[in-house]
């Protein structure tokens, strides 16, 4: 098997993936800032490095994936203004800024579970790390790369440069950063206009504020990456993912923070996400093409012809690089569907075949003169290297493709499954599995179509929930025995929950 090669950000080439603790991962994303609705721009980055976790976990590794969750209002350096996004939505809607903080992170989780992504091993909040980034900030002070202004501390990007290479990740150089910086509130304290915030003192409206040596305040946006990621993974750690906008500042930013406060850059492999179009076009508020996931799977954007299950999205992300330009549109979206179905159509088929019979001498021949056992194997194989090739999955779904008329003429007998060995007949269910569910995160939501099974599924729950309440075991134990005679296994949770999945 070939090694594992990833793209690194940093140096610009793919690497060999050599862990720092052998067997043991430590991978960091930055997660979604809590102050508004999930929207399509977050679906890929969380399914890329959610298929990234699951593929180190298949190869064995041990993976801590710590992904935060920002609900401090941060400095927008890249903004007009200080904006503090979540005290202005706080207010829009009238809740309290954790209150509102609290409604978004849950629609957040709820996006990612429709998804089927894995939960991260530790999720970090930046209001539950404030000290952590005011004794990160202390150090950076005491190193003389920081200064305070007015109850504000920024962050010197000049004096790091004359020693340390910013702008390597980004590949800006300092001097056309200092043309094209915009004014800012609080400008006129810097020193210099690239240097960036790490603690701004609050203004009297400011309803996030928390004690610091500095005076009432917030912290800045990098400061609370580097401080969790610190924590949680060390000073030096694996990979530092994230979408390829968060290169600059962010990014840039923490490798700074980081390599003056604990001496050498955070992370050794920097992955980035490419970003996502619609229809062509860059997606943002101003091309009124920011569609909100709640509007994907309803299709109530006026952009969509149709509502989109979350597995077509998913499929749809997975069947383009990572790291090349994804372009949403009806037409691509709707090709998706159907592929995703007859993939998956595929995979029920291959898992109601059996073995039976002797194997041919040497299956059956293609045009191309590879019989049949050969080239699923090689297809298999190259599956592997696809994956091991910084993470190929749409060359790993070409194949899967490519094997479904050998299933499909299995199913059909018009070849033998005897076509292939029974020892590559076992590795083509099994490599299904691992790719599609495991790896791929993907699951057989076909025929849950529109989300009505859903909807039907939860009324009968709820039927048999009532049931039980009135101690009628006979129909509650029907509901149950007839569901799992078409495939549907229900299951009681300790907490009250009855959660179901598919045979």
């Amino acid at each position: 098997m070939s090694e594992l090669k990833v793209f690194n950000s940093y140096t610009r080439q793919k690497e060999v993936f050599t862990p720092i603790t052998p067997g043991h991962v430590g991978m960091y994303v930055c997660g979604p800032t809590v102050s508004g609705e999930s929207h399509l721009g977050h679906a890929r980055p969380y399914i890329t490095f959610d298929v990234i976790y699951r593929y180190f976990t298949h190869l064995g590794y041990k993976v801590r994936y710590v992904r935060n969750i920002t609900d401090a209002g941060h400095f927008e350096e890249e903004g007009r203004e200080a904006e503090d996004k979540i005290a202005n939505k706080a207010v829009l809607e009238k809740l309290e800024p954790m209150e509102l903080v609290q409604k978004y992170t849950n629609l957040f989780h709820w996006a990612m579970l429709q998804f089927n992504n894995n939960e991260p091993s530790i999720e970090p909040t930046a209001t539950g790390h404030i000290v952590e980034q005011i004794e990160m900030i202390k150090k950076i002070m005491e190193a003389g790369y920081a200064y305070e202004v007015n109850g504000s501390v920024y962050f010197d990007v000049k004096k790091y440069a004359e020693g340390y290479p910013y702008g390597k990740l980004s590949g800006r150089v300092l001097d056309d950063q200092l043309e094209t910086t915009r004014d800012l509130e609080g400008q006129d304290e810097k020193r210099n206009k690239q240097d960036f915030a790490l603690w701004k003192s609050a203004p009297p409206q400011h309803i996030m504020r928390w004690v610091s040596p500095w005076g009432e305040g917030f912290p800045g946006w990098h400061i609370e990456c580097s401080a969790m990621s610190t924590k949680y993974l060390g000073t030096e750690f694996d990979i530092h993912g994230g979408g390829m906008d968060l290169q600059f500042p962010h990014h840039e930013s923490e490798i700074a923070q980081s390599t003056i406060c604990n001496k050498h850059v955070p992370a050794r492999y920097w992955l980035h996400n490419n970003m996502i179009t619609v229809n062509g076009k860059k997606m943002g508020k101003a091309y009124n093409n920011q569609i909100r996931l709640t509007e994907m799977f309803a299709g109530t954007h006026p952009l969509l012809e149709q509502a989109y299950s979350p597995m077509t999205i998913r499929f749809s992300i997975l069947q383009t690089h990572y790291r090349s330009t994804l372009d949403f549109s009806n037409e691509a979206l709707k090709a998706a569907e159907k592929g995703l179905k007859r993939l998956w159509e595929g995979y029920e088929n291959l898992k109601k075949l059996t073995y039976t019979g002797t194997p041919s001498a040497n299956g059956s021949a293609g045009s191309d003169g590879e019989d049949t056992d050969t080239k699923v194997n090689r297809l298999l194989t190259e599956m592997d290297e696809f994956m091991n090739d910084d993470f190929s999955t749409a060359k790993v779904l070409a194949n899967l493709f490519e094997i479904l008329p050998v299933i499909n003429s299995m199913r059909d007998k018009l070849i033998p499954v005897t076509a292939v060995s029974e020892t590559t007949f076992n590795r083509l269910q099994q490599y299904f599995k691992a790719y599609l569910e495991d790896i791929l995160g993907l699951k057989g939501e076909m025929a849950n179509e529109d989300g009505k099974l859903n909807g039907v599924l939860d009324l009968l729950i709820e039927i048999r929930k009532d049931a039980r309440g009135k101690k009628d075991f006979a129909t509650s134990d029907k509901i149950r025995n007839q569901l799992q005679q078409l495939g549907i296994l229900l299951k009681d949770e300790k907490d009250g929950r009855v959660s179901y999945s598919f045979e």
